[in-house]
């Protein structure tokens, strides 16, 4: 994996190198962050790896699914509420935002917010203060703002279902995490680990793909990305009879995309197949190799002699 890897990221592709860069610059940065990217892709991941990598990493990381909690609630959640403040509110409650004070808040799914709750938050952008519900005293909170999203904010801007000026505040350094799709070589390098982690799990042996299921793995679009990826994983390990997964044992949406080739490979001989695959994009360029597949060029040496890639 690329030096800037958070470790809870496993990544070698160059889409997701360049999201390592904007990560490790916006944790060392105060500024508001947008991440956004389709659902699956672990935008949670990098905004804990922000929180993570900044000065802030010995206090809190709240993450709130501002999609998950019903419009009448949210604010109350967020901002918290005095007692009395409306029927039930029977104590004082901090909210999301005091719960993160001195760390960061991420806010997920920010476009399912309610124009009343953008300006709120907008509020809170502003003056770096919140009212609690029924209270009309602001309260000083000391909070990184995180907003994550799946949808397009600026074509809802456009449309009036997102506020302009919530949308400028929020997206001050936006980073875009790629769909699996497009991160090529992770496919395989996650299919493995998933596969190694499941099998521990329940005391198997690692499981083992053939071409055919490797191809079938490789060519599908994965619209659920790395979360369905996860998924499919974990389901070949409980529900496989032996260690060998066959491209019949593949969800049947994945089957069309499978090119029938036959064998059978093991994680080493994938390790093989990636560094000579980088080894050509690199035309040879042995130090390149060694930078992109993240390791030493001593490393390199040794495995291109075991792979026999000379």
């Amino acid at each position: 994996t690329d030096e800037l890897a958070p470790p809870a990221i496993l990544a070698r592709s160059k889409a997701m190198r360049s999201v390592f860069t904007q990560i490790s610059r916006a944790g060392a940065s105060t500024a508001t962050v947008l991440i956004t990217g389709e659902s699956g892709t672990g935008k949670e991941l990098v905004a804990r790896a922000i929180h993570e990598g900044s000065p802030r990493a010995e206090g809190p990381f709240v993450p709130v699914n501002c999609g998950a909690i019903p419009e009448t609630l949210l604010e109350s959640e967020l901002f918290g509420h005095v007692k009395g403040a409306f029927t039930g509110a029977d104590r004082n409650r901090l909210g999301f935002f005091r719960s993160a004070h001195g760390g960061t808040i991420l806010l997920d799914e920010l476009s399912e917010t309610s124009p009343a709750a953008q300006l709120k938050l907008l509020r809170v952008l502003q003056e770096r203060a919140i009212y609690p519900v029924g209270s009309s005293q602001p309260v000083e909170v000391d909070v990184r703002v995180i907003a994550a999203t799946n949808k397009d904010l600026a074509a809802l801007m456009e449309q009036g279902a997102f506020r302009e000026d919530l949308y400028y505040r929020v997206n001050i350094l936006p980073i875009r995490v790629p769909p699996l799709r497009e991160r090529g070589e992770d496919i395989l390098l996650l299919a493995a680990h998933f596969a190694r982690r499941y099998s521990e799990e329940i005391g198997r042996s690692p499981l083992r793909f053939s071409d055919d299921a490797l191809a079938g793995l490789a060519a599908y679009s994965w619209p659920g990305n790395v979360r369905e990826l996860q998924n499919v994983i974990q389901r070949l390990v409980v529900m496989r009879a032996d260690e060998l997964v066959a491209a019949s044992d593949l969800p049947s949406s994945m089957k069309s995309d499978v090119r029938p080739r036959g064998g059978s490979r093991s994680l080493s001989e994938l390790e093989g197949e990636h560094i000579r695959t980088v080894l050509l994009e690199v035309e040879g360029n042995k130090a390149e190799a060694a930078r992109v597949l993240g390791i030493d060029r001593k490393t390199l040496y040794n495995k291109i002699k075991r792979y026999g890639l000379n």
